[in-house]
């Protein structure tokens, strides 16, 4: 009696496992731990749906969904052209959260905050500034002791969303660096070691002393990282937080009608942290799956009334109302 009981308990378990409607998605690390967040609340609502995330990096999250082997992507950089024509299917590119990239270094004898500007870490990156105690760095630094080692470049080494913002910023206020290196999830880096998503770089970083990598802002604070203020387009070091990232979305002049919009460096506010970035979920525009496809609205819909009310206590910004609303207006075109 007891063996048929337990067969029944295993039977009826097996049932509710097959009942349960199930997304996968990959993608972005930048926004992994809101997405994680929301994705856990989302179900604590709707116990009989699972919406599983793999965070590999938004080249491995464009290229799963170009393969069609998920529901759904996340990138940090909007699609070019010749990726959306790659696609299996239309897609709308609808923005979540807004983060910043900062960057994180590792060096315990220099208590105080460093500054940066964009002509040392395109200087560091291109392997032109070598030492930590380098005239550039200790000029900008004026009071701060610097020891005389050497710095340990980290760079990502997957395909990232991370790293195309970092490199948009950095191409925008160098003309070497772009026509060098340029801008993408992958790059040819000139020097550094790699690391496997924001979670590798910050970990590096951690590990080595004198190194220094750039991490999204959430990974720099969950790690106990230092990391410095960047000087903004109006000259002003600004330190990424909720707030300057705010400033820099509040700086965009207008949002196109896809979304696709880069905001690094902006021009015109002395509150703006220069390598702030929305980031995406890429979404089918017709879904197969008339299931699927109600619970992605459900979840979106969810995603923009309650969910952006838990971003700031990750250190995220949350969407400015009037991109939000417009976001809603593409929700409702969602086939299925």
């Amino acid at each position: 009696m007891r063996k048929l009981l337990v067969v029944m308990l295993v039977l009826m378990c097996a049932g509710a496992a097959l009942g349960a409607d199930t997304l996968n998605a990959a993608g972005a690390t930048f926004p992994y731990p809101i997405y994680s967040k929301w994705f856990n609340e989302y179900n604590k609502l709707h116990p009989n749906v699972q919406i599983n995330y793999q965070s590999i990096g938004s080249g491995g999250g464009i290229k799963q969904l170009q393969q069609g082997t998920v529901d759904f992507g996340a990138s940090d950089m909007p699609l070019s052209d010749e990726q959306l024509k790659q696609m299996p299917m239309p897609i709308f590119q609808l923005p979540t959260v807004l983060g910043s990239v900062v960057p994180a270094y590792n060096l315990p004898e220099v208590t105080a905050e460093l500054k940066f500007t964009s002509q040392i870490l395109v200087g560091i990156y291109l392997g032109q500034i070598t030492k930590w105690n380098d005239p550039l760095i200790a000029k900008v630094n004026a009071g701060v002791v610097l020891p005389n080692k050497p710095i340990v470049v980290i760079h990502r080494s997957d395909g990232s969303g991370t790293t195309f913002v970092f490199t948009d910023y950095l191409s925008k206020v160098s003309p070497e660096w772009k026509s060098k290196v340029g801008s993408n999830t992958s790059v040819n880096w000139p020097v550094g070691l790699g690391g496997k998503g924001n979670e590798g770089v910050a970990g590096q970083v951690r590990q080595m002393d004198g190194a220094i990598g750039y991490v999204e802002l959430i990974y720099a604070l969950q790690n106990k990282i230092s990391f410095g203020s960047v000087q903004n387009a109006a000259g002003m070091f600004v330190k990424g937080s909720l707030e300057s990232t705010t400033a820099a979305a509040a700086a965009m002049k207008r949002m196109p009608e896809d979304f696709r919009v880069s905001i690094t460096n902006p021009a015109g506010s002395k509150d703006a942290y220069p390598i702030a970035t929305f980031t995406y979920l890429l979404i089918p525009k017709q879904w197969k799956d008339a299931a699927k496809g109600k619970i992605m609205v459900d979840f979106l819909n969810w995603m923009l009334d309650h969910g952006q009310s838990m971003v700031q206590e990750l250190d995220y910004a949350p969407l400015p109302t009037n991109v939000a609303q417009r976001e809603r207006a593409a929700v409702k075109q969602i086939r299925f």
